[in-house]
């Protein structure tokens, strides 16, 4: 953390001195040289593991740089966890919240870090294959227990509003797409002027996460041991957390790690019909998905690329692999529209 005449190392984004002073103040730490490293491979928050001898703790704090409206909002991130902690939805421990950017230039906050394996890849590669259907159930049961928490039995009835979820997300996305579009994209204007129209008429209300994926579970044995990334959790239409977790059905290997091409009976990798099965015997709404919420998933997603080529463009992305994200959020587009091609 130190060089060998004591001066304090200032990483590319912030005085580890600063943060090690103030971290000490608040928590209790044994008394070991603080050791930090940069988790790679995040598109959205910088995340860091800060480890004191024994103690194993994350770090999430907001990109540098100037940010898209309510984007990057790790206060609520932090309030959820804190919240579930509660349930039977697995979540890391939430330890302080800091606000303060005189710490390390933005707000961050600090959990307890969780044994277990993250898998970027939806075919789970890391993973024996006897193991994998295993662990979609988990995946797919652990939404299904999320969306059965009623918000108001844990502080959260005004984490978002009720009802009308997708008309005002329709309209959220279009207008991202118009701050940070790099590119012209026939796609994504078809889908703009779709989507309205199409909308269910349907308004349950439920905690959704927001960006429900394999990368964003942590898996330990054959169970979900932590859900993690909860930038986007909001209230909102449970349908839409199912669609966002099924992409990994309706994209291809080289757009996010899709399954779209593989042999799925081969990997031990379930059908997405049977995956919904799954999650639709633990959740207690009666809803099923249609092209709707896929295609609006698929959408919803291109344009979070889309901003990640922007963040990139301008010079704040939280990783530098940003290369491939122009041409995997037009081919998310590209799969919405002909997934309304086949209706």
């Amino acid at each position: 953390m130190s060089d060998r005449d004591g001066k304090s190392i200032v990483t590319a984004e912030f005085d580890l001195t600063r943060l090690d002073n103030f971290l000490r103040s608040v928590i209790s730490v044994p008394e070991s040289v603080m050791h930090i490293q940069r988790v790679e491979g995040g598109q959205s928050n910088p995340t860091f593991f800060v480890d004191y001898g024994p103690m194993h703790l994350v770090l999430r704090k907001q990109p540098t740089g100037q940010l898209l409206p309510s984007a990057h909002a790790i206060d609520r991130e932090f309030r959820i966890q804190k919240a579930l902690a509660q349930t039977d939805v697995p979540v890391p421990e939430m330890m302080i919240y800091c606000a303060d950017r005189e710490i390390i230039g933005t707000p961050f906050y600090i959990m307890r870090r969780v044994g277990g394996q993250v898998s970027p890849e939806y075919r789970l590669s890391g993973v024996a294959i006897k193991h994998r259907k295993h662990l979609y159930r988990a995946f797919a049961q652990t939404l299904g227990k999320l969306h059965n928490i009623a918000p108001s039995s844990i502080g959260l009835a005004d984490y978002g509003k009720p009802g009308d979820y997708y008309s005002r997300q329709v309209a959220r996305w279009s207008k991202q797409w118009a701050l940070s579009q790099t590119r012209d994209d026939s796609n994504i204007e078809l889908l703009i002027d779709w989507l309205p129209k199409n909308i269910p008429l349907d308004h349950t209300t439920t905690i959704v996460h927001g960006d429900y994926r394999i990368g964003n579970i942590l898996f330990e044995k054959l169970d979900v041991a932590a859900v993690l990334d909860w930038e986007l959790s909001s209230l909102g239409h449970p349908l839409a957390d199912l669609a966002h977790s099924c992409i990994a059905w309706e994209s291809r290997p080289e757009d996010y790690g899709g399954l779209k091409g593989y042999d799925l009976a081969e990997l031990g990798i379930p059908e997405q019909r049977q995956y919904e099965e799954w999650y639709y015997e633990v959740a207690q709404q009666q809803l099923r998905m249609t092209s709707f919420h896929m295609a609006f998933a698929l959408f919803r997603f291109a344009i979070i690329f889309e901003g990640i080529a922007a963040r990139a463009k301008a010079g704040n992305a939280a990783s530098s692999d940003t290369g491939a994200a122009p041409r995997i959020s037009r081919n998310l587009a590209q799969y919405a529209i002909e997934l309304l091609d086949r209706v």
